[in-house]
């Protein structure tokens, strides 16, 4: 699942990011989400979260648990 709207994303949900500094690489980087940065309901490049390890990146997949 994308990272486009907001109502799919939830505190603690299990997320793969691209950080600003990231996205001509595409490298991304996986964590937990903190907070929710994006007030709008959607965002074509994925919604602004902040993880728990304090980076902060746009949400690029939504994971399942056992991935």
């Amino acid at each position: 699942m994308s990272g486009k709207n907001r109502k799919d994303i939830s505190i603690e949900l299990h997320v793969e990011i691209v950080q600003k500094q990231d996205q001509r690489s595409g490298e991304l980087t996986e964590g937990y989400v903190k907070r929710i940065l994006t007030k709008s309901s959607t965002h074509p490049h994925g919604i602004k979260v902040q993880l728990e390890t304090g980076e902060v990146g746009r949400v690029q997949h939504i994971l399942e648990d056992d991935e």
